[in-house]
């Protein structure tokens, strides 16, 4: 892909990685997934975000602009992430990523189904940035992110889009939500490319900062609870294969 521009390459990368939304919400609409399995595909995928946040997001910033700069940003996206999810939940939103009876239907909460599809896309986009971000040295882009981020896409496109079904959502409104989440990560990743490709190192460490910490506020509140609750007895398990999963990925591609 050498002589497509670089820009361009982030939004492809973006759009593989959203892909896995749309693909798990098909599984999820037209097959029927144990519940079970699919808490531990979610405590997998959070498994595997974690590990992607601390050695690709974390590791990156520190080693560019020390520990301070590094924990402002990422407490500063964690904040950020936990007001706009707080304001979303008492729209309706609050399980978007539930798989069981937890969401609500369009009758007992009418302004729900657009607070679910703002809170899909503010999960979304914090990943896909990232996806543009590791491009930004000139090596191409970072396939253990994009790995990554697929492997965490999926879970919760499945988790999501049977939740909302049961909760007797239409399939147009289903598949509305997820097709525009992928389209947005494609052009988050672009966006998180073009802008910072002229930034000082200094600033683009902070904004990887800030992209782990909304994820990692993200995974707690939405992802992990959807774990905890169906496979309680084996998600911390299924959560570190997960984690050595990604990074076992990580070390190989260093080692390359």
């Amino acid at each position: 892909m050498e002589a497509i521009p670089a820009w361009l390459q982030a939004g492809f990368w973006g759009l593989v990685a959203g892909a896995a939304l749309l693909l798990g919400a098909w599984i999820g609409y037209r097959l029927s997934v144990p519940q079970r399995l699919t808490a531990a595909v979610m405590a997998f995928g959070s498994g595997v975000l974690i590990s992607a946040l601390s050695f690709e997001l974390m590791d990156e910033a520190y080693a560019t602009d020390g520990l301070a700069s590094t924990a402002t940003g990422f407490l500063a996206g964690a904040a950020a992430f936990t007001l706009a999810n707080w304001l979303l939940c008492r729209q309706g939103a609050r399980h978007r990523k539930r798989s069981g009876p937890h969401q609500p239907t369009a009758q007992q909460d009418g302004g729900s189904g657009l607070a679910i599809a703002i809170g899909a896309l503010l999960d979304g986009i914090p990943e896909s940035i990232v996806i543009g971000l590791s491009m930004l040295g000139g090596h191409g882009v970072s396939l253990v992110a994009v790995a990554a981020i697929f492997m965490s896409n999926f879970p919760e496109g499945l988790s999501s889009a049977a939740g909302m079904k049961r909760a007797g959502r239409s399939a147009h409104y289903i598949f509305g939500i997820w097709g525009g989440i992928a389209l947005a990560s494609g052009i988050a990743a672009l966006v998180g490319y073009s802008v910072f490709q002229h930034s000082s190192p200094e600033v683009v460490a902070a904004t990887m900062a800030i992209a782990a910490g909304a994820v990692l506020a993200m995974l707690v509140d939405t992802m992990i609870p959807e774990a905890f609750e169906q496979t309680h007895d084996f998600a911390g398990l299924i959560t570190v294969l997960g984690f050595l999963a990604a990074f076992a990925l990580s070390k190989a591609a260093e080692g390359r």
